[in-house]
């Protein structure tokens, strides 16, 4: 799925509506939202960076790419569970990267159909899978899929920044007016505090 080239245009125009949003627009252009090439191997790195360090997590990343064909299904079907976690995965992460693959191989989740689906299908697809939990499923759309119009409530980074900004006010009110750019707005409280989102499994 594709967004309109002025899309950006667009959600910087109606989230400078906001007089918070419009002072942290004053630092910068909004942060870029594409989908990822490869939706399965997006879903795979995040669960492997889950509570890790950037520089950690893009070590392991390389590694398993390198030892499974640039996050092969196959490859990762068949890979023992100790050989997965000699790369550097916890036995935790080794479940949840092989029940994705099994998911995949099976059909059960078809990635290369997942941009069709609306949000909340795509969150009830990966929900059943072991490890993943609905903010698990909200980053994967922000950033797997790219789409503009998700806010997690479960982020613990997104809830402090209501706190601060907007103190007292009705949170959930106040998201949903920020329809249909909530992806945008969330970035731009990310960005205020200086944070890139890795996802974790405390959902």
């Amino acid at each position: 799925m594709t967004w309109p080239a002025d899309l950006a245009d667009t959600a910087h125009r109606d989230l400078a509506r906001d007089p918070v949003l419009r002072l942290l627009l004053a630092a910068g252009p909004l942060p870029e939202l594409r989908p990822a090439p490869d939706p399965f191997a997006s879903l795979i790195r995040s669960v492997t960076g889950q509570q890790l360090s950037v520089k950690a997590a893009a070590a392991i990343n390389e590694r398993l790419s390198a030892a499974t064909g640039a996050f092969g299904v196959e490859a990762l079907l068949t890979a023992s569970p100790q050989s997965l976690r000699d790369l550097g995965l916890s036995w935790a992460k080794v479940r949840t990267v092989q029940a994705i693959a099994v998911a995949a191989s099976t059909e059960q989740i078809k990635f290369t159909e997942l941009a069709a689906l609306s949000d909340e299908a795509v969150i009830e697809a990966l929900l059943p899978l072991p490890g993943i939990g609905r903010w698990t499923a909200e980053m994967f759309l922000m950033f797997g899929l790219g789409r503009p119009d998700v806010f997690s409530f479960g982020d613990l980074a997104l809830r402090k920044a209501l706190d601060l900004y907007y103190p007292g006010q009705d949170h959930a009110s106040l998201v949903l007016g920020w329809q249909p750019h909530r992806s945008f707005a969330a970035r731009l409280l990310w960005r205020s505090f200086h944070i890139t989102p890795v996802i974790t499994p405390a959902d």
